[in-house]
């Protein structure tokens, strides 16, 4: 970037992450006489990292990278490429009127804070855009849907042993910076897909919608049935219901991050559609409906709207509880929301993924003792998809096989065949 001397971005990232438009402005223009005292640059201590506030010293713990060559983020600011944030600033969380135009230029320009160069995609885990190789027979197919709130493309990849027969469906929703390749890459749901057999679609983003490639989970008009973003992932849905055979009742909706928080937004207005939800390092339906209020959710949670929901919608959580991009009690308001008030029986049981994760994983079942909700915490993981390949971006492999608890939970959620409607 061609910064005067004089700007500190890193601080003008944290005023804006704070909603502090004037004084990240000030900060832009090189003029600090207006911000208050204990805001600026002059107050951080000498050590990288580290910041007083006038009370006391903090150390902001620095995020490793999830994988060799990449870059060491700070948790507290929210514009890092080294994990997929749920929502971007740069991107429409706020109208255009309401962010000068130089503060939107500076937005869509930072990068990985802490990272070399300093630009999107150079961080150590730029998104995959070359897809692996196919199994004779398979194919990962781009197509396209438009209604009236639009136009998205998507990605399916259809088993080689597809020959006709009624197969699951799964919907990937992708986090911001990521595309269909790099989603698929690093969550294995394609290798997946050709072992248990069953179709996976992956939507994609349009960054005409978000500079970013975020779904626009806090915008209010796209957590409505037959709206915005919902209306056109479920068109997608659709349309590939009509145009393959589609075994009744088995579609299903996963996301990551903001996509994490899009499939639990899919879920809870399309429960006709959708058996079952994955929501990984993700927010709850209605947890914020505009700019402020989605950096509230994103620090500490938010309050999501009431489930109008008469009965559970089956559910499984993934979420590290050292993520510091989402507050992992965000994990703990999906299942809230999902449980729609039921009175479900508990059970907690803990262990070790090969790669060395702890977790603690949660069950809530019903009167017969099927399960109905799942919870998976990951002690000592970050803001990344829980056993995936470093093939692609934003995953942690040493975790649990999300992709795979997540497909064997769908599948023991079949939607009973007289409630289907869509």
């Amino acid at each position: 970037m061609n910064a005067k001397p004089n700007i500190d971005m890193m601080e003008a990232t944290r005023l804006t992450r704070e909603g502090r438009l004037a004084e990240a402005m000030a900060i832009l223009r090189g003029d600090t006489s207006s911000i208050h005292p204990s805001a600026t640059s002059k107050e951080r201590g000498s050590k990288p990292g580290q910041w007083r506030t006038g009370r006391a010293s903090t150390i902001i713990d620095m995020v490793p990278p999830s994988s060799t060559g990449g870059a060491w983020t700070s948790p507290n600011f929210g514009f890092s490429r080294s994990a997929p944030h749920a929502f971007d600033f740069s991107a429409g969380g706020m109208s255009q009127p309401e962010v000068p135009e130089a503060l939107r230029g500076f937005l869509g320009r930072m990068g990985p804070l802490g990272s070399p160069g300093g630009l999107a995609g150079r961080a150590g885990h730029a998104p995959v855009h070359a897809p692996a190789s196919l199994p004779e027979g398979a194919s990962f197919e781009e197509r396209s849907f438009a209604n009236e709130a639009g136009s998205r493309s998507y990605k399916i990849y259809v088993p080689s042993g597809y020959t006709g027969q009624a197969l699951p469906l799964v919907v990937m929703l992708h986090g911001c910076t990521q595309s269909p390749d790099d989603f698929a890459a690093g969550t294995k749901m394609n290798q997946l897909a050709e072992e248990q057999m069953f179709l996976v679609a992956y939507p994609a983003q349009a960054q005409s919608a978000n500079v970013s490639r975020c779904w626009n989970w806090f915008n209010e008009s796209d957590q409505q049935r037959d709206r915005g973003e919902p209306s056109l992932i479920a068109g997608i849905t659709r349309q590939i219901m009509s145009e393959f055979a589609v075994e009744t009742g088995r579609v299903y909706v996963a996301g990551l991050s903001a996509g994490g928080a899009a499939a639990a937004i899919m879920g809870s207005v399309y429960p006709d559609l959708y058996a079952a939800v994955g929501v990984h390092s993700g927010l709850a339906c209605g947890a914020a409906t505009d700019m402020p209020s989605a950096f509230a959710a994103m620090r500490q949670g938010g309050a999501p709207r009431a489930s109008g929901a008469r009965q559970p919608v089956p559910t499984i959580v993934f979420h590290g509880d050292r993520d510091t991009t989402v507050n992992p009690i965000n994990g703990d308001q999906v299942m809230a929301h999902s449980k729609a008030g039921s009175d479900l029986r508990t059970t907690v049981t803990r262990g070790q993924a090969p790669g060395g994760i702890t977790y603690t994983r949660t069950v809530e079942t019903d009167d017969s003792g099927h399960p109905m909700l799942e919870q998976w915490v990951l002690h000592g993981a970050g803001h990344a998809w829980s056993g995936g390949s470093p093939a692609g971006s934003y995953t942690e492999p040493r975790g649990p096989d999300a992709s795979r608890e997540m497909l064997r939970f769908f599948l023991n959620h079949p939607k009973p065949t007289g409630g289907l409607s869509v």
